[in-house]
């Protein structure tokens, strides 16, 4: 009894638009009470009209009324609430809005606690009783409560469906597999839920397996990036310890030239001015002998003359030449030009391992290499435009094409006199330093060497050759096979007549050499890792008329 008052009483409190207890609590003119939310939705939906309604009594309201809570009424929602927790049992609860509800409560409906598959219907713990203790539910499939049991129902005839067709991947009834699934290959859902069961589990287990292979990645790669960190940082402090000694040195050495300088100069200044101070000291001397032999020309006695002239001193010889010998007007510029060639020798060491240094930075790789590509279309993400050093090209090649090209001519060219061209030998370097990952192609007729290299290969003798040093990586390519050439080894290559040839290079991975036409087909790979940025460039070496272009790719 005490349980149907505060039922009765609870509905008394519930709000008529979500049916649950009142939550805010708000009244309307008309006595009306509702959720503050559920009220300003409802009429959220009616803003278009502008006339605003009671969902119970319909009174309308114009304008939109302001509501305010309603304290009194809020206050005995929170006692029936207390009244509610200590009434109900431990294990009451009731069905809301997401809920499953039982099908057979009345009233305010509880939670079903399983759905059966045979009744099509949902029960609570109390309504549920029959099924635990009757013979008759024996054989009833209980699962967890569901809102789509009808989806079991043959839409048909109206009977569970308790079979599967594979062929239609659909569930059906008995009497469907009379005519709509005659001959198809059909189960019943109970081994076809068995077979997908297993499917479900092995994939669940392919999943579980690949989280747990993720999260041993992520963890190596955190190592990965907390090492990285401590690495760079390492390397930052060594560097800046590095520069600041050698800025200390530049400093001690410039504050040792200024001591020796002005030490030089001190020593050199005392020197001038002990040699003035002699010379004052005898000039002072000859200015009074020259004045006693003026007051002795003057005398007209003549032999008050000779005497006098007889008792003259004879004159001290000089100790000085009449002429001082200095150096050429340079004093410290010869010391100046020192150090500024000093300087000029700190910024061609500068300008030379650099690019080594900043290369050494980007060669940090954490990550493994992606693979090479393999289609054409995949390499030309990497092409690489090249154009042709004149200061390199041999006297016998002649450039075209806006320096793509190089043809081999019986005279020489006129090209100016420049330390970084071949004398020796046809060959012409790239003006492009290569590092990274790089592609580009070369299209040649008659014999040339495809290759790449250092920039400090020797520009004459038998070691600027292509290939025939430890510097440089040469294809060659003539009418019926192909040859590699390194460090003086040679390799057979193909047989095949090659007039395109494509070039890979990845810095961190090595070398590729492919003839290109419809397909790629890889002639030689190099496995090494490049130390410093390369050059691309060719050596023609027999027939006049000969060339070797570097193709424009799109």
């Amino acid at each position: 009894m005490a349980q149907q008052r505060i039922e009765l009483q609870r509905e008394r409190f519930c709000c008529s638009i979500c049916l649950d207890l009142l939550k805010d609590p708000g009244t309307l003119q008309c006595g009306h009470s509702y959720c503050m939310n559920c009220i300003k939705s409802h009429w959220d939906k009616e803003d278009e009209r502008r006339i605003y309604s009671c969902p119970q009594c319909r009174k309308i309201f114009t304008p939109r009324p302001e509501l305010m809570k309603s304290t009194m009424l809020a206050d005995l929602v929170e006692e029936l609430k207390k009244t509610e927790l200590h009434a109900a049992p431990a294990d009451h609860c009731y069905a809301g809005a997401e809920d499953v509800a039982c099908d057979f409560c009345t009233g305010r409906k509880h939670k079903a606690l399983k759905s059966c598959l045979v009744c099509l219907a949902s029960f609570c713990e109390e309504h549920l009783q029959p099924h635990h203790q009757s013979p008759a539910f024996k054989k009833h499939k209980l699962v967890e409560p569901s809102k789509n049991l009808q989806e079991n129902i043959c839409p048909r005839h109206d009977e569970v469906m308790k079979m599967f067709c594979r062929t239609d991947q659909q569930c059906f009834c008995y009497l469907c597999s009379v005519d709509e699934h005659k001959d198809h290959d059909t189960v019943s859902a109970a081994a076809e839920r068995t077979q997908k069961q297993r499917e479900l589990d092995l994939s669940r287990e392919e999943i579980q397996q690949r989280v747990q292979d993720i999260d041993r990645d992520v963890k190596v790669l955190q190592q990965e990036v907390e090492a990285l960190t401590l690495s760079a940082d390492k390397a930052v402090k060594d560097i800046e310890k590095t520069f600041t000694e050698m800025m200390r040195l530049l400093q001690k050495r410039s504050s040792d030239m200024k001591q020796q300088i002005r030490s030089q100069q001190e020593t050199e200044v005392s020197r001038v001015k002990d040699l003035q101070e002699k010379l004052q000291q005898e000039l002072t001397e000859l200015n009074k002998r020259e004045a006693e032999l003026k007051q002795l020309s003057l005398t007209h006695d003549h032999n008050q003359f000779l005497l006098n002239y007889r008792s003259l001193s004879a004159l001290s010889p000089s100790t000085h030449s009449y002429t001082v010998h200095v150096r050429p007007l340079r004093h410290f510029e010869e010391v100046t030009a020192a150090v500024a060639e000093v300087k000029g020798q700190i910024q061609d060491v500068l300008t030379e391992t650099w690019t080594n240094i900043s290369l050494a930075v980007t060669l940090v790789d954490v990550l493994l290499t992606d693979p090479e590509p393999k289609t054409r279309a995949e390499f030309l993400r990497y092409s690489q435009e090249i154009t042709l050093d004149p200061n390199t090209v041999h006297t016998q090649l002649l450039l075209s094409e806006g320096n793509r090209k190089v043809t081999f001519m019986k005279k020489n060219q006129s090209y100016p006199r420049h330390t970084d061209r071949f004398t020796d030998v046809c060959q012409v370097l790239s003006k492009e330093s290569l590092t990274g990952r790089c592609y580009w192609e070369v299209e040649r007729r008659g014999g040339v060497y495809v290759a790449v290299t250092y920039k400090n290969i020797s520009r004459s003798g038998d070691k600027s050759r292509f290939g025939f040093n430890d510097k440089s990586w040469s294809l060659y390519c003539s009418q019926n096979d192909c040859k590699f050439d390194h460090n003086s080894i040679k390799t057979k290559v193909s047989d095949v007549k090659v007039s395109r040839v494509g070039v890979y290079l990845d810095h961190r991975a090595g070398l590729s050499f492919y003839s290109v036409s419809d397909t790629m087909t890889l002639l030689h790979r190099v496995q090494t890792t490049f130390t410093r940025p390369l050059y691309a460039g060719v050596w023609l070496c027999y027939d006049y008329g000969d060339t070797a272009e570097f193709c424009k790719l799109k």
